[in-house]
């Protein structure tokens, strides 16, 4: 059965419009409870920053409540840091409210099971084939109790420390934390100060509608201006959920969600516990796969999506993947992206080998990216047979080794998006632009 709400990562939307409205999210909870809790159980609910997370959490512990599970609420509180708790508690269930990098008048929801994994598709497909039945309403002395779970920020800050070597300190260090207005915009500067570092916060102080907006992991330019302004040793910035970041050198160059893999990656190969291969995705810079080609290690390439670099993780045995964006999987740390957990591997890192941010990311070459996005009428087969095939094969043949094309249809709007990459960044443009050009005429 093809999932009408779920996608890569939970269920996503503009507030007040279907499927998200406190109607829907009542029923999404009872329905997650007849799949994963049918005789009750308890439910880890946590959320961004939004002021529409007040709405979604009360909707959601009713359904729950109602059902006959127990719910912890945890408060604005990163999305790693739901899964762990969920983990932690042995929970049946772990709920987050947020739209990660969305603008504020955006939210969703998404879900973990025991382990702090996500839900897999089939899961999932479940719970939204009890979507059209009535939300449970048990007798009272079956409904679920709800408390305020005051302690997670520490018990997650607590985890993130843990995932260092025992007595790395952060002394000396001036760092520039930006938090987006975001779920780790207390944890993420209390967990850095304990560790001695000297922070100068960014984006810290949200307001409801203030998450994402002219900073974060995707608007990172007010964090490396600060980096510079201040004269601190590094910069770092997180997305809304705290599951992802990208960080910038003392000159505020912007290091993103690649070279972060490879300072990881080098890493661990050189104290040899790096498992399996390295796992990126059909956007992850050509430079890192060099890079680590390099050194001898191992690299492969998922689809789109933090779950997609899951999965080929489990099936490769491999404990280190990520996206571009910053969406990093350490899984000999955690069970899912974990942007103060990256974080805190990098300074470790520079701590232990004494190397700033920018040496430590030196040997990889990043390799010039075009990407386009092409509006289409309608469904393009992009590996039919035509003129839009011979013109891929084509820029292929003139890349050679050097650079790569990659075509990909949007799954949420009629759009093809042409990636091309290589040596020089003119005929990249260049190659970029003519394929365009023809996805243009062929849709």
């Amino acid at each position: 059965m093809a999932r009408q709400y779920f996608g890569t990562d939970g269920i996503r939307g503009r507030v007040g419009q279907h499927p998200m409205t406190a109607e829907f999210a009542l029923r999404l909870a009872s329905a997650a409870a007849r799949v994963l809790a049918p005789t009750g159980g308890r439910v880890m609910i946590g959320k961004d920053t939004r002021v529409s997370g007040y709405m979604f959490e009360s909707a959601l512990e009713a359904g729950f409540v109602a059902a006959g599970m127990d719910v912890d609420l945890l408060g604005p509180l990163p999305t790693p840091g739901i899964a762990v708790m969920t983990q932690a508690a042995s929970a049946d269930l772990g709920v987050v409210i947020s739209a990660s990098h969305n603008p504020y008048y955006d939210n969703g929801i998404k879900f973990f099971d025991r382990s702090g994994a996500k839900l897999s598709d089939a899961i999932e497909e479940q719970i939204e084939a009890h979507l059209g039945e009535a939300a449970i309403t048990r007798e009272s002395e079956s409904l679920g109790r709800a408390r305020r779970f005051e302690a997670a920020i520490e018990q997650y800050q607590r985890f993130a420390i843990g995932t260092l070597p025992e007595g790395l300190r952060l002394d000396g260090l001036r760092i520039v934390v930006d938090c987006s207005h975001g779920a780790g915009y207390k944890v993420s500067p209390r967990t850095l100060t304990e560790l001695g570092a000297e922070i100068i916060p960014v984006g810290c102080s949200p307001n409801g509608r203030n998450i994402n907006a002219g900073c974060g992991s995707t608007q990172p330019e007010l964090m490396r201006l600060m980096v510079r302004g201040v004269g601190a040793d590094l910069g770092v910035a997180f997305d809304g959920d705290g599951d992802r970041l990208v960080m910038a050198d003392r000159e505020g160059n912007l290091v993103d969600g690649d070279q972060l893999l490879y300072v990881l990656a080098l890493d661990r190969h050189a104290r040899g516990v790096l498992k399996g291969p390295v796992v990126g995705t059909l956007m992850t810079n050509l430079g890192l796969e060099k890079a680590l080609a390099a050194t001898g290690i191992g690299f492969r390439r998922a689809r789109v999506g933090d779950r997609y670099v899951m999965e080929l993780l489990r099936e490769s045995g491999g404990v280190l993947g990520g996206e571009s964006s910053g969406h990093i999987l350490c899984l000999d740390k955690t069970t899912t992206g974990d942007g103060l957990v990256t974080a805190l591997q990098v300074l470790a890192v520079m701590r232990q080998s004494g190397r700033s941010l920018a040496d430590l990311v030196a040997g990889m070459r990043r390799y010039p990216q075009v990407l386009i996005n092409v509006k289409t009428s309608r469904r393009i087969d992009l590996a039919a047979p035509g003129v839009l095939r011979e013109a891929v094969e084509g820029v292929e043949r003139a890349l050679g080794d050097r650079g790569r094309v990659v075509l990909r249809a949007s799954g949420t709007e009629p759009v093809v998006r042409v990636m091309v990459e290589g040596e020089s960044e003119s005929d990249v443009q260049r190659h970029a632009e003519s394929i365009a050009r023809v996805v243009s005429a062929a849709g």
